[in-house]
Parts: structure tokens; sequence; C-alpha cells
């Protein structure tokens, strides 16, 4: 008798960057698991993957090569201290309840924060904001956006009323120039570089402006060897020549925008001359970089956090938005912004305004008719003040004095703050310092050692709903393996603990709470399950739903910009320095950088076991040749990094690459963990914090023997701290990174 076939194929979507890659996998469902991974055909990758998208299942299988899986519900009964207990889901959910209302009452809805999730769906997304709002009723509602791309939104919102990517990423390949500032797509999207690739074999020119050689910088016509933190200085500079060349779009330039000539006041200064002393690029690069910009009528700018993540990054998105302004690049094929997200629904997550200030779908929580409209629509009443963002959290907790004021309860859904957030001094004294903290995750995490329940949840692959890619397109996730253990989907656990606090959530399944979104975000109204279905995406806005409607392709089409009266609006700003410069005790400007094999904070890549092997901790620190002469340390040595606010370990890459005291550091890793170093300051309007400059030394450790043994040791803590079985004598793979193929 033939044996009964049980292989079965589930089309999904990448649970990694923000490109929306669309994925096979094969399962194995009589023993229900995954046994491998195929391109789609169908999707925006076109039958290929990226590392991460081949192998980048594997965590499903609960390796424990670093932390766990949660199996099962914990609190910590006995109070701060205690240790977590298993406990069934009707205590954990009472728990959890019980303590959020006497939080609640005793200081006020505005005591309590909560966290969105940009590895989770938009649904439940969606209802964890609506829980924060109706149920608790703040707008204290955030996520990891804010350490990452929210100045894109606030910048490009300012300029031009939306703020996302406003072209598709297919449209990419068709730009007559690239401008790229601050982002290297081979390590942190390869499939959208394969875009780039393409763009290049069909003559497009690529303009790359970073500090580091780059991937990009080496494919690119143009570099421009920037110092770290004067982007500003570049784009006002860039600016200057196309206006004093005359190559703007008059006609664009009056019909379709404002504060053109108040603009060009303060760009005057920035001549080529000038700004060469600032970023140290030779002023005939910058012009001939301008005047290659200027000229081209199918522009693009992509960037990533080599922008955002300064104090000036709201600025300098301001300045990308009025360079494509001021030459009538918008509103056609192949023109616009470009932000390229970096996880799976980063975008879905601020579409679902998992955000302090607005309603799904960009509604601000300040406008009255928005209230009205969602108190009826949610039979709660809501708060019309914008809510706190979570980088602001730890001031709420350590340095506000009325405790009326304070954070004493922290929700986190999907995200790791206590790895994740700058300065990670001050923010394990904040979380040890919180009255009461949930962590409701896949995996337990550092924030885990702090929370005082733990809920654990369905993953990627374990779960069926909706996510945003990058270029807007909603595309479906789809269950392939039953979860194992006893879990719960996101959205089941929010609606337990909204019903025992008081405001009752009851649904039967992820489409009935996307049917509630289309409902109250006119933006996506047509994004039915059902077109979604028939063309594999839709692309917001989506007004209609109509099943011909599958969106828009490209934003601000014939110059109509998404604001009242449909200008674009130009404004400038002066370049200012960095918060913290290098100094005599700490010479050296450190950044970091993306490990193309590994992803976020590397809960779920790092277990991943041939991601493992790729690369492993404690990392890497890529310093200039001068630098590692200078500091005795040798390429492969273990070093201690130490900044103002910390130390860590990492391993020497000595490289051409980075210029003489400046230093690169890959932010995945649990012991070469860069967020000890960090600073703390923040952007005024985005409330980014300045990840990618602080001021660092390096030092050489002379035994490194000893540092090897004390790097297993800390491994072993670490993963004793994940609660999971160490053996005595855990080997720790740490190797040289490897020069990898990026599309396979």
């Amino acid at each position: 008798m033939a044996k009964k076939n049980t292989l079965k194929e589930v089309e999904t979507v990448c649970p990694y960057c923000g490109t929306g890659c669309q994925l096979v996998l094969v399962v194995d469902e009589e023993a229900n698991k995954i046994l491998e991974c195929k391109p789609s055909t169908q999707g925006v990758n076109e039958g290929k993957l990226c590392l991460k998208g081949h192998y980048g299942w594997d965590f499903l299988n609960d390796p424990q090569i670093l932390t766990k899986r949660l199996r099962e519900p914990m609190i910590r009964k006995g109070g701060k201290g205690s240790p977590l207990v298993e406990v069934s889901w009707d205590e954990a959910i009472r728990f959890v309840a019980d303590n959020l209302l006497r939080i609640k009452k005793k200081y006020g809805p505005d005591a309590i924060m909560g966290t969105g999730s940009a590895r989770s769906t938009n649904e439940n997304n969606y209802l964890m904001q609506k829980f924060m709002r109706a149920c608790i009723g703040t707008n204290n509602i955030d996520h990891c956006a804010r350490l990452c791309h929210a100045a894109s939104v606030a910048g490009c919102s300012t300029s031009i009323g939306e703020g996302a990517m406003s072209l598709s990423t297919p449209e990419i390949e068709d730009a007559e120039v690239l401008l790229n500032i601050g982002y290297n797509s081979p390590a942190a999207h390869p499939l959208v570089a394969r875009r780039v690739i393409k763009a290049k074999e069909k003559g497009a020119k690529l303009i790359c402006i970073d500090p580091r050689f780059t991937e990009t910088a080496r494919m690119a016509d143009m570099f421009l060897q920037i110092r770290g933190g004067t982007n500003l200085a570049i784009v006002n500079g860039l600016a200057n020549v196309i206006i004093s060349e005359d190559l703007i779009d008059r006609d664009f330039i009056a019909e379709h925008t404002k504060g053109f000539d108040e603009y060009k006041g303060i760009i005057e200064k920035y001549t080529p001359e000038f700004v060469s002393t600032i970023t140290r690029v030779p002023a005939d690069t910058i012009r001939a970089a301008g005047r290659l910009f200027g000229k081209s009528k199918h522009s693009i700018i992509m960037w990533g956090m080599g922008v955002t993540q300064f104090t000036q990054g709201v600025d300098v998105v301001k300045g990308i938005c009025g360079l494509l302004m001021m030459t009538g690049n918008f509103g056609r094929p192949s023109t616009g912004v470009a932000p390229v997200r970096g996880q799976n629904n980063v975008q879905g997550a601020c579409d679902m305004c998992a955000l302090p200030n607005a309603y799904p779908g960009y509604q601000s929580v300040t406008l009255p008719e928005n209230k009205a409209k969602f108190e009826k629509a949610w039979g709660a009443t809501l708060s019309d003040q914008i809510g706190l963002h979570v980088t602001r959290v730890p001031e709420r907790v350590l340095h506000e004095p009325d405790p009326r004021k304070q954070i004493h309860a922290y929700y986190v859904y999907g995200e790791d703050p206590a790895l994740s957030d700058p300065n990670l001094e001050e923010v394990r004294e904040c979380l040890a310092k919180i009255d009461f903290v949930v962590l409701q995750d896949i995996f337990m995490n550092k924030t885990g050692l702090y929370a005082d329940a733990v809920l654990p949840a369905t993953g990627w692959g374990e779960h069926s709903g909706m996510v945003t890619a990058t270029d807007r397109s909603i595309l479906k996730t789809r269950k392939a393996i039953e979860p194992t253990g006893n879990v719960k989907e996101d959205w089941q656990i929010l609606s337990l603990v909204s019903t025992a606090m008081g405001y009752p959530m009851h649904y039967h399944n992820a489409e009935e709470i996307w049917h509630e979104v289309l409902a109250v975000a006119p933006k996506f109204a047509g994004a039915t399950y059902e077109k979604v279905e028939k063309y594999g995406s839709v692309r917001w806005p989506c007004w209609t739903k109509d099943i011909q409607d599958t969106g828009t392709q490209y934003l601000h089409k014939d110059g109509k910009f998404a604001l009242p009266d449909g200008k674009g609006v130009f404004a400038a700003a002066e370049y200012a320095p960095v918060k913290e410069m290098e100094n005599d005790v700490y010479p050296i400007a450190l950044s970091n950088f993306h490990e193309v094999g590994h992803h976020s904070m590397r809960s779920m890549t790092g277990n991943c076991r041939t991601l493992r092997n790729l690369e492993d901790e404690p990392g890497v620190i890529e310093m200039s040749l001068e630098d590692a002469e200078q500091s005795g340390v040798k390429n492969g040595d273990i070093v201690r990094v130490l900044s103002k606010r910390g130390h860590c370990y990492s391993r020497c890459v000595a490289t051409g690459r980075v210029k003489h005291h400046t230093a690169y550091m890959t932010h995945q890793w649990w012991i070469g963990s860069v967020n000890e170093l960090t600073v703390p300051y923040l952007d005024p309007v985005s409330r980014t914090p300045e990840y990618k400059y602080c001021a660092i030394r390096v030092e050489k450790i002379a035994d490194q023997e000893w540092a090897a043994t004390e790097v297993a040791h800390i491994y072993q803590t670490i993963r004793k701290n994940m609660r999971i079985d160490v053996k005595e004598g855990v080997d720790v793979k740490i190797k040289l990174p490897k020069m990898h193929s990026l599309i396979r």
C-alpha cells in the first residue's frame, strides 16, 4: 500500500524586512513541521529570495540557540523579584486585568503605556491600539517605528502629506537617477537591491551618500563619502547647486508647492565650498551630483536609518522632499520618495496607528470629528490628548516627580526595549522601577527578565492575517503549521484581557477584525480579503470595494499632494552638529550597520541554525586600518568597546571601508550590544534616537584566551536567563564575516 503523501505547500509572506517577498513553505502535515522554503514567482521578489527568506523559518522548530519559545503563561505571584511561574490562562488574564485596573484607578489611564509590534499582523496591531484607547483610555501606544522611520513619517507628512513610500518597488528599476542616502539595500533589503541593479542595467545612474564604503557605494556611479552626521548639510548643498544653476522645474514649483522663496533664502549659504568644509566631500563632487540629479525627470531618493536615526532626521527628510519637488519629481511613475522600511509589517503597524497621535488610517486624535467617529464605532470614551512616545518612557519613569504623570504599567507587545532602545543602562533601571510590566511575545527576551506577566503568543507561520510592505502593498500571511504549547493568537489574548477589564471584545477570527478596520479607515476600505486573495496584493490608498480596484501604484498624481490645499510644502533647516562629538577620552565616532543574515534584535534569525552559522556573538566592529594599528588590535581580536554610558565586547575587523576615527558595529547582538553605548538624544519632532553617532574608545584585550572564555560565559548566562537548560562547555561560534551570495 502506497504511503499517504502528507506534504502541502503554503504561500505566504516573508517575516523579515519590509520588501514584502512572497514565498512557499513546504510543510509535512503529519509531522507538523516546515521542511523547506521556496520563492514564489508571484510577488515583488519574482522567484528570488535572500538568505533570511530561504532559511529564516527554522525558529519555529525552537532550536533554543539563544532563547526559547514561550509555551505557557507565567506570572510573578510573589511580586517583584519572585520567580516566574506557569499558571493557567484564566489566572494569567485575571492577574494582568486586575493589575492594570488597579493602576488605572490609582493613577489614571495615562499611567499605562503600550506597544504595537512591527512583526505582527495589521489585525493584531489594530486591536492593540484599540485596547489601549478604548479599554485603557489613553493614547499611550507606540511601537518600534519610533526607533527607525518615525522621522520619515513626520517629515514626509509635513512636506507632501503622506508618510509612506510614494512609488511601488518595481518602479525603482525604471528610474533615470537613484539618489541613495544613508541606506545599503544589499544588506538591508537584498531584493530591493536587485531592482537597483536592474535599473543600472537599463542605464540608470546611482548616487550614493554614506560615511561608510558600502556595497551600494561599490556599485554607485558617484560616491559622496560624507562625515557621519552631516546629512542635512549635503542635502542643502545639493539643493543649492540645483537652484543656483537653474535646474529647477519652475512650473511645478509655482503650480504645486508653496514656501519656495523662504526655503531658497536658507539654502543660499550652503554652497558646495561651504558644505565641503562640513561634510569633507570635495565641492566639485557635490556640484556634479547636484547637476546629475537636477537634470533627471525620473529621479527617486531612497533612504534608510542612516538618515532617520539622527536628531535632525525630520529636517533631512523635509530636505529630501524639497529636492524632489524643486525638480518636479513627484506624481509620475518612477519618481518620488522611497523610505524603505525595515521590518515586515512596520508600515502596517503605522497604518493601524499603533502610534500616539492618530487613529487607524492616520486620522488625528486631536480632531473632534475623528474622536466622535471612533467613539461611536468603538462604544467608548476616548482621549483627545496625544500620547507618549516609547523613547520617552524612561523620562516619565525615572525623572518625572509627579506620580500621576509617571508610567506605572508597561504592556510590551512584540517588542524588546531592554535590547532595542538606546542607553540600555537607563532602560534597565526604568523597567525595574515600573510597577507592572507585561510581555506578550513568542520568545523569551531581555524585557521578559523584568516582566511580571508573560503571555505566550503564536508566531509567523502559526496564524494568518494581513501585513503591509514598504511600498504600501497589503498582503496576506498564511498559517502553515499548528502551534505547539499552550499559546494563543495575539488578538485572542488582547480580547480576553480587555473583556476581563470590563470592555468586552468578541471576535471569531482575524478576518472579522479586518472588516472593522476597513469600516473605520477609508484609505484601506477597498483592501478586502477577497481582493488580496485574487490579486496577491492591494496597494493603499484603495478607496472602493470594486473588485477591479487594486489600489494606487504611485502617490501625488499630477502633482496633487495629500495636504488640505493639495500643495507640497518647502521647509529648509540649518545644519547642526551631532549631540556627542569625539574627544580625547573617546576619540572614535561610532555608528551601526546591518548584518545581511540577521534581522532586528535577532530573536527570530538568531534561533535559525543556518543563519546562526553565518555569524554569531559577539558580532563585529569595523575599524579603520589606522585605528586598529594605533589600538594594537588585529583582525579577529575580541575587543572591549566603551562609551560614557557602558561597554560591550565585539570582534575587530580592520578595513579600508571606514575612515580614520570612525567605527561601525553590527547592531543585532546580545553580547556585542551596541545600545549599551548609544546616546539618548532624540529628534525634537519624531522623538527618534540618535543611534548613528556617539563617541567611543576601543580597548585591546591582551589575553585573547580569557576574552573568548568571558564571551562564552556571558553567552551561557544569557541563555540561562532565557530559561534554556545550558550544558557546560557550550560552543560559542564566533566567526569573521564572509562574503555571501545575497541573491539565491
